[in-house]
C-alpha cells in the first residue's frame, strides 16, 4: 500500500519515472510531495530578523518578505528543479555545513561541479554583490537560476539533449502546492523565471549568522579593535593580529605588527571585495584557475566543534583552518598574473612569518566567528519530510 501511495503522489505531481528504470528505491529518493511542514500559513519571521547595529553593509535590492523567503525555501529544497528529479540547491549547500558541501566538487544532476560549493552565510551583508567564485553573476538573483540552467548541475540547459527552463516552469505549474505559494509571495499564481530568482534570492538573503561569540563580545564594546570581555587572552591576541597592519614587509616578509587580515576581510561583516585572486590557483580537474576572485564571509568557517564546514577555497584545496592560515602565511610563489595586490609587495607574494603562538591565536579568533542558529533554525531547514520507510 505504501508503494502504491508513493507512486500516485509522484505521478500526480507531474514527475516522470523515465530514466529511473521504475526502481522503487530510486523513486523514494524523490521529494515526498505533499509532506511539507505544517506551517504553510505561518512560515516564520524572515523579513524582520534582528541585525546588530554595528552591521552596516546591507544589500536590500530584493527586500526579504516572509512569503517570498518561504517560497524560496521550498524551491531551494525541491528536487523538482533538476531535470531528472535528483538534485536540489540543498544537495550542494547543506544547512549543517553552513550551506556548503563536504566534497571538493559537488555531485550535480549530470556530473560534478567544477568548483567547490561556496558557503551561503550573510550574503546580503557585504560590499560585493556579484556571485560565483569568478563573479560572473551580477547579482544573487541572477546567480540562482544559473545552476538550474547548467547541464552538469541541474540539467535544464536546453543543450546536450537537456530540456530548457520552460519545461521546469511547466512542471511547476502542474505541481499543486506552487500556485498558492507564488500567489502568497507575489499576488498572483504566475510562475516565471524572474519570480524563481526573486524567491530563491530572498530565502538565501534571509540566511544570517549573528549569534557568534564575536557578536556577543562586539555588543559589549564600542569598536572592533577593543579587547572583548568574553574573549580569552589568546582570542583577543588573535583578534588584534587579524585587525592590525603588519610592518617590515618586503622580500623577506613581515618583521612585526599585525597580520593585516582586516584589510581584505573587513570586520564586523568579514566580507571581502576582491580585485585579484588569493593565491590559490589550482583547478579541481587539474591545471590553473586564475579567475576565482570572490570569497564568502569568514563567518562560520568551522562549526561549533571547530570542524571545517567543508574544504576551503574554490578548489577545496584546504581542509582545515591550519592549512588555510599556512596558505596566507606564505602565499605560493607560482606564476600568478592575477594575485590580489594586497597579498604582494613589489611583486613578491606575502610572507607573514607567523610564530606558532600567533598562528594558534589567529585560529582561536577565527573560531569565535561561528554562530549557532544557522545550523538548526527550522526557517532554513528542509521542508520536505523524510521519504516513507526511511
Amino acid at each position: 500500500m505504501m508503494r502504491r501511495i508513493l507512486i500516485i503522489l509522484v505521478v500526480a505531481a507531474g514527475f516522470s519515472c523515465a530514466g529511473q528504470n521504475g526502481d522503487i528505491d530510486t523513486i523514494q529518493q524523490l521529494p515526498p510531495i505533499g509532506r511539507l511542514t505544517p506551517n504553510l500559513t505561518n512560515p516564520g519571521n524572515y523579513a524582520n530578523q534582528t541585525v546588530p547595529a554595528y552591521i552596516t553593509k546591507v544589500d536590500n535590492s530584493n527586500p526579504v518578505t516572509d512569503a517570498g523567503a518561504f517560497l524560496g525555501r521550498i524551491l531551494f529544497y525541491d528536487r523538482l528543479l533538476s531535470a531528472n528529479n535528483s538534485t536540489s540547491c540543498s544537495s550542494c549547500h547543506h544547512q549543517n555545513l553552513a550551506f556548503s558541501d563536504a566534497p571538493r566538487a559537488s555531485r550535480g544532476a549530470n556530473g560534478p561541479t567544477s568548483r567547490h560549493s561556496m558557503r551561503l552565510v550573510n550574503v546580503r551583508f557585504a560590499n560585493d554583490t556579484r556571485f560565483f567564485w569568478d563573479k560572473r553573476a551580477a547579482s544573487l538573483e541572477e546567480q540562482t537560476t544559473m545552476p538550474i540552467r547548467d547541464h552538469a548541475e541541474m540539467g535544464f540547459s536546453g543543450a546536450n539533449g537537456d530540456p530548457d527552463i520552460s519545461v521546469l516552469l511547466d512542471r511547476m505549474r502542474a505541481t499543486p502546492y506552487y500556485a498558492n505559494l507564488f500567489r502568497d509571495a507575489f499576488g498572483t499564481s504566475e510562475i516565471t523565471e524572474q519570480r524563481l530568482q526573486l524567491a530563491l534570492g530572498q530565502f538565501i538573503r534571509s540566511i544570517q549568522s549573528f549569534d557568534s561569540r564575536f557578536d556577543q563580545g562586539r555588543a559589549q564594546v564600542t569598536d572592533d579593535f577593543s579587547d572583548f570581555p568574553n574573549f580569552s587572552t589568546q582570542e583577543n591576541l588573535g583578534k588584534s593580529l587579524f585587525m592590525q597592519q603588519p610592518f617590515g614587509l618586503g622580500p623577506s616578509g613581515r618583521t612585526g605588527g599585525g597580520l593585516g587580515c582586516n584589510q581584505c576581510h573587513v570586520a564586523p561583516e568579514f566580507d571581502i571585495s576582491s580585485v585579484g585572486n588569493n593565491g590559490a590557483i589550482g583547478a579541481i580537474g587539474g591545471g590553473n584557475d586564475f579567475n576565482a576572485t570572490r570569497s564568502p564571509t569568514l563567518r562560520d568557517l568551522v562549526n561549533a566543534n571547530g570542524n571545517a564546514n567543508g574544504p576551503m577555497m574554490h578548489d577545496g584545496s584546504h581542509a582545515t583552518l591550519d592549512a588555510m592560515v599556512d596558505h596566507y602565511n606564505a602565499i605560493p610563489a607560482a606564476f600568478n598574473p592575477q594575485l590580489d595586490f594586497r597579498l604582494q609587495l613589489s611583486g613578491f607574494p606575502q610572507r607573514l612569518n607567523m610564530t606558532a603562538d600567533e598562528k594558534a591565536a589567529l585560529i582561536a579568533f577565527l573560531k569565535t566567528l561561528t554562530g549557532n542558529a544557522i545550523y538548526t533554525d527550522t526557517r532554513w531547514s528542509n521542508p520536505f519530510g523524510p521519504p516513507p520507510g526511511r
